[in-house]
């Protein structure tokens, strides 16, 4: 029997863009419980910031993969490990590059430049895995910092705004651990922003949420394995997930035998 795995991007997908709010998917996520199926967020935020949705959602003990895939952290191992945050600021000390990463910003700043309450801010600044942070350089001067990043192992990724630095690993990286972990599985991976692209296109079946505040995604190589939800947020989220619910259920009747 295939274990069913759903990843699930949070802000603008499981998620309401606007107010949070996940509400409306929660009678898809009771169907996905009931078939004893595990919902696995992963998000662009530290795990200290995805605790309280992982709690209020009722997730127990299932891992989350955390600060968009430099990591895959279960709950209670929350905040106890950040070797690899401060290896990144010990390099980053080393090159005193025109960088400003959140560990160099009071959480006022970090509020301010990120929009968040500053309660929320202080849980984005507890970082373990990577580091996000403003460009203040030209052209060549980053260059020269993405290459002095690499020789350390360290990879960066532009975003709308910030430039985060990490050991290299993504969502989809963390997702393939994860169904080799719980094979054989069938894997549902829903997002909305450019950053899930990969999670979307490694899953058995991808789901694009519609994005409202975003650019569209661009097709799949196969698009015929992709849907795409016609409602944004949480309501999406409950709108593809009801509808591929039923392709699990059948794969677990089987094929019928002939004679």
């Amino acid at each position: 029997m295939r274990r069913l795995l759903i990843f699930s991007d949070l802000d603008g997908t499981l998620l309401d863009h606007a107010t949070y709010d996940f509400t409306p998917a929660l009678p898809a996520v009771a169907e996905v419980k009931a078939r004893g199926g595990l919902l696995i967020l992963a998000s662009s935020k530290t795990a200290s910031e995805m605790l309280s949705f992982h709690q209020r959602l009722g997730l127990g003990d299932t891992p989350m993969i955390v600060e968009n895939g430099a990591a895959c952290v279960r709950p209670a191992a929350v905040g106890s490990k950040d070797t690899d945050y401060r290896a990144i600021r010990q390099v980053l000390r080393t090159l005193e590059a025109p960088f400003r990463g959140f560990g160099d910003m009071s959480v006022a700043e970090v509020a301010s430049e990120t929009g968040l309450s500053e309660a929320e801010a202080k849980r984005a600044k507890t970082r373990q895995f990577s580091e996000p942070g403003l460009w203040h350089g030209d052209a060549h001067q980053r260059a020269g910092f993405l290459a002095a990043l690499a020789r350390h192992g360290i990879s960066a990724r532009a975003g709308g705004r910030f430039l985060t630095l990490s050991f290299g690993a993504t969502k989809a990286d963390q997702m393939a651990r994860l169904a080799a972990q719980y094979a054989p599985a069938f894997t549902i991976a829903l997002g909305d922003a450019p950053n899930d692209i990969e999670m979307i296109d490694l899953a058995d079946r991808g789901v694009v949420i519609r994005n409202d505040h975003g650019p569209t995604l661009p097709d799949f190589p196969q698009e015929d394995r992709i849907l795409r939800s016609t409602r944004p947020g949480p309501e999406g989220w409950r709108e593809a997930v009801l509808r591929l619910l039923p392709e699990w259920d059948a794969l677990q009747k089987g094929p019928v035998p002939h004679g």
